[in-house]
């Protein structure tokens, strides 16, 4: 099996935070290192959606691909009666 090369890296973490890390290697039979690592990549894979549709909503604005505030405020409000407005669209 090949081995994935790696690099340490070294962050100063809050007690609290340190302690909760431990507690949930401990249940999960892992090492600090493994919980830290998919913290790490999950953290780094959700602020890459974030920015991937960040920047799929600015490219919607761009192309004119846009929605009229009033008529979103107008469903958002039709939300809480009998009879919501269908999805602005």
């Amino acid at each position: 099996m090949a081995q994935t090369e790696t690099k340490v890296l070294t962050a100063h973490v809050p007690l609290l935070l340190a302690d909760r890390v431990d507690r949930l290697a401990a249940r999960l039979d892992r090492s600090r290192g493994w919980i830290v690592k998919q913290a790490l990549a999950a953290w780094i894979d959700q602020e890459e959606e974030r920015d991937r549709l960040t920047r799929e909503a600015l490219a919607d604005v761009d192309a004119g691909r846009v929605i009229d505030h009033q008529a979103v405020q107008a469903w958002a409000d039709s939300l809480s009666t009998a009879e919501p407005l269908p999805v602005p669209g």
